[in-house]
């Protein structure tokens, strides 16, 4: 068995390459793409079976596919996801659960699984997923990954299945942070020198959803981080508490993925497993009355972060609270202790559109767990920059 089929990260059957330009920035470099992104001739799978067998193959690739074999990357094969990318573990009833290679006994996370388990497997030079509730940031704290979540709306959506488009990003990872800026120069189109960070908050609430394992495994990457790019200064975030925002977060999303992805549901009724049919669920049951209480909140708190997040400065908050959660747990215990949890973090950037870096910067319990920073709309390359210093420390 190869490491690649070891690894249990790419979808059935041959793997589908497309070789890149024989010059560019990403010249000779191999990546893998998440099954939910078009590459023009085949069909997407968007993490289940039935969803590849009602969808035709697709006239052109996804702009971001484009953007990476224009630039000299060669694909090296799909990677399995979550079904319809509803999820944040990386366990598929349908595909198998994909190899988290940092933590072996542990899930990947998901829902960009596969991509996650083949870049920090080594089979490839990075990878791409999707983000929409934390479907890159995840992954890459479980799996001792560079990830990336841009701004939204700073790379085009075309050819990528529909989910809940006012969240939804094209998102990256990377075993080191100097390719992660690398492909995010593609991938974002942006060559333009990027602005330093001068000034680092530090949100207490979300410190506070940490155990004292957990802050203190964190704490030797705080220090690097104000040592290497600015001061940290300790702030008090959302007033009326994360757990409103992720309440919020997560009553549009659902919302906006019924919307995207209901009519195939209710037409086609696939059978989903555990987790992902109770979201699906809930989803469809959404009262009108709800959203429009819940998109009133987001534009108090895209005020709230305005006021917060000013040119220069970043958060700089646990990825998730956690490591990732063993494989096989029970999902009930999986929705409590793992998903709810971590939502009070990733929906901050969700909720305001912002641009995220996970860093593997720390170990808990022998397991890889990420250090972020949040910035404001457009300092991508700012943020890639400063993994990147703090990397070469």
């Amino acid at each position: 068995m190869s490491g690649a089929d070891a690894l249990g990260a790419f979808i059935p059957g041959p793997r589908l390459t497309r070789p890149g330009a024989p010059s560019g920035p990403l010249a000779g470099l191999t990546f893998a793409l998440k099954d939910v992104m078009d590459v023009a001739r085949t069909s997407t799978g968007n993490g289940h079976p039935d969803w590849l067998a009602t969808h035709p193959p697709a006239p052109r690739s996804a702009v971001a596919v484009e953007r990476l074999l224009e630039a000299g990357a060669s694909l090296d094969g799909k990677t399995i996801a979550d079904e319809l990318c509803y999820s944040l573990t990386g366990e598929n009833v349908h595909y198998g659960t994909p190899l988290n290679p940092a933590a072996p006994d542990r899930v990947p996370g998901g829902s960009s699984s596969g991509s996650a388990s083949a870049a920090a497997g080594g089979v490839v030079d990075f990878a791409i997923g999707t983000d929409c509730g934390g479907s890159v940031r995840v992954p890459a704290s479980y799996c001792g990954l560079f990830g990336m979540r841009p701004s939204h709306g700073r790379i085009p959506l075309d050819g990528i299945a529909p989910f809940a488009p006012s969240f939804d990003c094209v998102g990256w990872f990377a075993r080191d942070a100097a390719l992660l800026e690398r492909v995010g120069r593609v991938m974002l189109a942006d060559a333009a020198p990027a602005p330093p960070l001068t000034r680092l908050l530090v949100p207490r609430e979300a410190f506070a959803l940490l155990s004292p394992e957990a802050t203190a495994a964190l704490g030797p990457a705080l220090r690097l981080a104000q040592d290497t790019i600015a001061p940290c200064e300790d702030i008090a975030l959302a007033p009326e508490g994360l757990d409103a925002w992720s309440a919020t977060f997560r009553t549009l999303q659902a919302a906006e993925i019924w919307t995207s992805v209901g009519p195939w549901i209710e037409r086609v009724r696939p059978a989903f497993g555990p987790g992902v049919k109770e979201r699906f669920d809930a989803a469809c049951a959404i009262a009108p009355a709800a959203v429009s209480a819940a998109a009133a909140h987001r534009t108090a708190i895209r005020a709230r972060l305005g006021e917060l997040l000013r040119p220069g400065t970043a958060f700089l908050l646990p990825t998730v609270p956690r490591p990732a959660p063993l494989r096989g747990m029970a999902t009930a215990e999986v929705e409590v202790t793992t998903r709810h949890l971590a939502m009070n973090l990733l929906c901050i950037a969700g909720l305001g559109g912002l641009p995220q870096v996970s860093m593997p910067l720390a170990l808990l319990d022998g397991a890889p767990f990420g250090l972020s920073l949040v910035g404001p709309a457009g300092s991508d390359t700012t943020l890639l920059r400063a993994a990147v210093a703090m990397e070469g420390r």
